[in-house]
Formats: structure tokens, sequence, C-alpha cells
């Protein structure tokens, strides 16, 4: 499949993530981050936060539980380029957030092996009075045939 721009703005199923504190602390030693703020409530309740709080990077979690965009990519002409993290709110244990992927942008480029398109997918995860709590941007770099 080639990919033009009438792709943007394209969205993905809405779902839920529920976050667990016991998933923040796994993620948290599967990365080999020992903040306490992400583990101990005792010790994060004596911060500004006052809870554990969830790493930064820990939100490519959501990703895992559905939302796909209906597009049906070449995983061989595929690469992740970038993941970045935009944070409104910090995410915390009992939060349950309502995501939503959409395609951004998409732009091309002319790189060593031919040109290359880049492909933005933003994943806005609200919480349930409909605030943005977080986005979740993905760069896919999608060899050109």
């Amino acid at each position: 499949m080639e990919l033009d721009n009438s792709i943007i703005g394209m969205t993905g199923e809405s779902f839920t993530f529920e976050v667990e504190k016991g998933h923040i602390k796994r993620f948290a030693e599967a990365i080999g981050d020992n903040n306490p703020l992400y583990i101990d409530q005792e010790y994060a309740a004596k911060t500004p936060y006052q809870s554990v709080i969830a790493p930064p990077t820990f939100l490519i979690a959501a990703g895992a539980n559905g939302g796909d965009l209906p597009l049906e990519l070449d995983t061989k002409r595929m690469l992740h380029g970038e993941q970045e993290f935009i944070y409104y709110k910090s995410v915390r244990p009992g939060d349950s957030l309502q995501c939503q992927m959409k395609v951004s942008d998409l732009y091309e480029r002319e790189g060593k092996s031919g040109s290359m398109q880049f492909l933005i997918l933003d994943t806005e995860m609200k919480d349930p009075q409909g605030e943005l709590v977080a986005i979740s941007r993905m760069n896919i770099i999608y060899r050109k045939i």
C-alpha cells in the first residue's frame, strides 16, 4: 500500500487503558528505573504528586490494548523512528484512560536509499471527564517502493 495525504485525520477504534499499580511497578522494574516515585506509595505520598505516578515512557504499554488504524502497512518497509510523550497530567494507578489513535501527519523525504515517508501517529489519552491527559506520538518511517 502506498500512503497519501488522504489518510491524515484517519482514526482508529477508541479503547480504554486501565492503569494498575502493579503494572507501573513491573514497567519501572523492566526499564531498570528504581525511582521510588514509581513503586513506593509511602515515599510518593511525601512528594508534590502525593501518590505513585507512572514513569514517563509507561504509556507505550497502552498501545498493546488496541485501537489500530484501518491501514494495511507492509511491516517489512517500516521502521519505528521516534516516540514522544506529551503530558498534560500525571498518570496514576486507578486512572482509566480513553484512548484513540489518529494519523496526524504524513510527509516525504529523500534518503540514501530512496524516498521515505514519515507517518506521524498520535494516540490521545483522556480522563473520564474528557480532559486530555497525554499524547503518545509515534513516528513511523515507511520506505517507498
